[in-house]
């Protein structure tokens, strides 16, 4: 399939590209690079044997898009690009809207001018909110508790409403738990500008001599540990996800909405200890007042993927702190300072 892949050069989007082109799809990639760096274009090279047409291009810029997509035969779109920070988001909000939501407004109608109606959209198990039950299945209710929760909930619903308007749309929506690890040969990774947002690009920053400790954010939840719960997927299997998505979107007709996590949750003091496993050092931390938007716990019911995508995450945590330790131990710095 020709695919167009909006922020391909982003963790997420990059490892996707990669298992996407092992699979024989062809693959263009558009990027702003506000939080990616160019020099993930040769590495994917690197690793696939194949060439990978790159452009640099916002999704909020409509001519662009047109000139991309009228020169490319595209058959779908998987759609990453997006600010995906939830402080951030609290302290700028008009600017999330305006990049996740009308960049994501922006894109669709460009597809609709070109006639490709099949996408892949990058949503969050932030739009679950504070649920009051775990495992959360995709029956729970949406209850976005942040700005950048909110753009992923009314992408949602505008993708319900364009399929409404237009059954020739196929559409996918993915709602995503903690993506982390990194690709196992060590080459390409998670490399955030600035301070991580993320717990394990920080702890693997700590571990590596960047970071002097990782703060906790609160042990005072109502967990074992009074630290925060998530479900930690490793990138590789969320990026196979994907192609398992394109897969049920040729066979299956409508909007599809799937969880994609391991079914597990691990707590912030669980992570650390394992990545101290993974790296051999000690990682120092202190414990300072809970953050902005975070919830206590969240984890997936990730069954409705397996029964209906023939998915399920393959890596543990261990694995996932090992491939991150491989390329943050071999990366110190990212892809900062490099040359594309």
């Amino acid at each position: 399939m020709n695919t167009l892949v909006t922020g391909g050069a982003g963790y997420i989007g990059s490892h996707t590209v990669i298992e996407l082109l092992a699979a024989g799809h062809d693959v263009v990639v558009i990027d702003n690079l506000s939080n990616a760096s160019r020099a993930v274009v040769p590495a994917i090279e690197s690793l696939v044997g194949r060439e990978l047409p790159f452009v640099e291009c916002d999704i909020r810029d409509r001519d662009g898009l047109d000139r991309i997509l009228a020169s490319g035969g595209f058959e779908a779109v998987l759609h990453f690009a997006a600010l995906k920070a939830v402080g951030e988001s609290t302290a700028e909000p008009l600017r999330y809207h305006q990049n996740n939501v009308a960049g994501t407004i922006c894109l669709l109608e460009a597809m609709a001018a070109h006639g490709v109606k099949r996408f892949v959209f990058s949503s969050s198990a932030s739009v679950y909110g504070d649920p009051a039950d775990t495992p959360i299945g995709e029956d729970c209710p949406v209850d976005p508790r942040s700005p950048y929760a909110r753009t992923k909930a009314g992408v949602e619903g505008i993708l319900h409403d364009v399929h409404a308007a237009d059954p020739d749309w196929r559409v996918s929506i993915l709602r995503y738990f903690n993506a982390v690890g990194a690709h196992p040969s060590g080459e390409i990774g998670e490399d955030p500008t600035g301070v991580p947002n993320n717990l394990l690009p920080f702890v693997a920053q700590v571990a590596v001599g960047r970071r002097e400790r990782l703060n906790v954010f609160g042990d005072d939840y109502p967990t074992p540990d009074g630290t925060g719960i998530r479900d930690y997927l490793h990138v590789v299997d969320l990026a196979r996800g994907h192609l398992s998505a394109l897969d049920y979107l040729s066979a299956t007709p409508g909007v599809s909405v799937h969880n994609l996590g391991t079914g597990r949750g691990h707590s912030v003091f669980e992570v650390v200890r394992a990545f101290e496993a993974a790296c051999g050092r000690d990682i120092p931390y202190r414990v300072v007042s809970r953050r902005p938007g975070d919830v206590a716990v969240s984890w997936a019911d990730p069954s409705k993927a397996r029964d209906e995508l023939r998915w399920t995450a393959q890596y543990d945590l261990d694995r996932i702190c090992a491939d991150l330790w491989r390329w943050q131990s071999t990366h110190p710095h990212g892809f900062r300072g490099r040359k594309a």
